[in-house]
Parts: C-alpha cells; sequence; structure tokens
C-alpha cells in the first residue's frame, strides 16, 4: 500500500530501536537475577513485564505497518486490535500497581507505567479506526503511539535498572523490608524516601 511506503525508515528504526531494547532488558535483567534482594514478584509483575510488553507491542506495530497487507482495512484492523488489547493490559497493570506492596508507587509512577502507556494505545487504536477517513493524520497517529510506548519503555527500564542497582541492597539483615522497598532513585541515582 503507498501510504505506508513512506513510512519505511520511521518503523525500520523504531522496530529496531524495539528489538534492541527488548534484548538489552532481557540481558540487564539476567544480571540483576545474581544479586539477593528481598523478594517481590508481583512488583516484577507490575513494573517489569510491562515495560517488555510495550517494547513488543511497538516491534508488533512495526511488524504489521510494513506487511504487505492486500487492503488498508485489513492492516487497520490488526492495528486497531493491537490498541484495544493495549488499553485493557495498561489496566490490568494498574490493578497489579495497586495491589503489590513491595513499593509505594507516586506519581511518577503512575504517569510512565499506567497515564502514558494507556494514552500511547488509545491513541493508536483511536487512530486505526480514522484510517478510512483520514488516512494521513491517522499514520502519524499510529506512528505517535508507538513513540510514546518506545519511550516509555525506556524511561521505565532505565528506572527499574537504578532502583535495583543504586537503591536497592542485598539483604544483609542490617535493614528492615521496608527500608529496602521504600526507596527509589531521585534525580542522577540519589535515593528519596518514599515514606
Amino acid at each position: 500500500m503507498p501510504e505506508f511506503n513512506n513510512w519505511d525508515s520511521f518503523y525500520t528504526i523504531v522496530g529496531s530501536a524495539a528489538g534492541a531494547l527488548i534484548g538489552l532488558q532481557f540481558v540487564v535483567m539476567t544480571l540483576i537475577a545474581g544479586r539477593p534482594r528481598v523478594p517481590a514478584p508481583e512488583a516484577g509483575a507490575a513494573f517489569a513485564t510491562p515495560t517488555i510488553v510495550h517494547f513488543s507491542a511497538v516491534l508488533l506495530l512495526s511488524a504489521l505497518v510494513r506487511a504487505p497487507w492486500p487492503t488498508i482495512g485489513i492492516a487497520a484492523s490488526a492495528i486497531g486490535g493491537i490498541g484495544l488489547a493495549g488499553v485493557l493490559y495498561t489496566a490490568a497493570v494498574a490493578r497489579r500497581i495497586r495491589r503489590q506492596n513491595a513499593y509505594r508507587p507516586e506519581f511518577e509512577d503512575w504517569l510512565c507505567h499506567f497515564a502514558l502507556p494507556l494514552v500511547a494505545y488509545a491513541g493508536i487504536g483511536l487512530s486505526a479506526l480514522g484510517t478510512a477517513f483520514y488516512m494521513r493524520q491517522a499514520l502519524f497517529g499510529i506512528g505517535s503511539g508507538a513513540l510514546l510506548l518506545l519511550f516509555t519503555g525506556i524511561h521505565n527500564a532505565w528506572d527499574a535498572v537504578t532502583w535495583h542497582v543504586l537503591v536497592q541492597k542485598p539483604d544483609t539483615g542490617a535493614g528492615t523490608q521496608n527500608e529496602q522497598t521504600s526507596m527509589k532513585p531521585g534525580r542522577w541515582g540519589q535515593a528519596s524516601n518514599r515514606e
């Protein structure tokens, strides 16, 4: 479809970045896994897993936009499905964030783990609906949603890594669980207490 041809370089770059970041996230999490710490699998489901899901959604979007679809309607349906699935998944993430008790989220966490992904997925879904009437604008909406997911994922991955490396100390028995899990790096890696 000629409408997608102008987006070839954009999705090549965005899709490649998403794929590389997925791999990097796995490498970093593998390296961090060897550090002893307070176990908190519910926090991982609330904060780490969504980052991989967002990167994967960007990678999938990049592949769908570049696939040789016979009509724009089929492509729009697939892209709209990603948007809808993302909105539902983001709602599930919000529930996980509220239910986990290993870490008390603050505004930045709600913004980057819930609000921005919700806006991105909703924008992707609505833009997919608009392809029948406003193709050019809809493609910009889908591209903007993909970029927002990519940048949000980068932020969330960096936030998780700095928290694990700079704040969460191995459980040596010196501090309580609350002291270890209520801290998160502030600007430039300085610890800031969440209490």
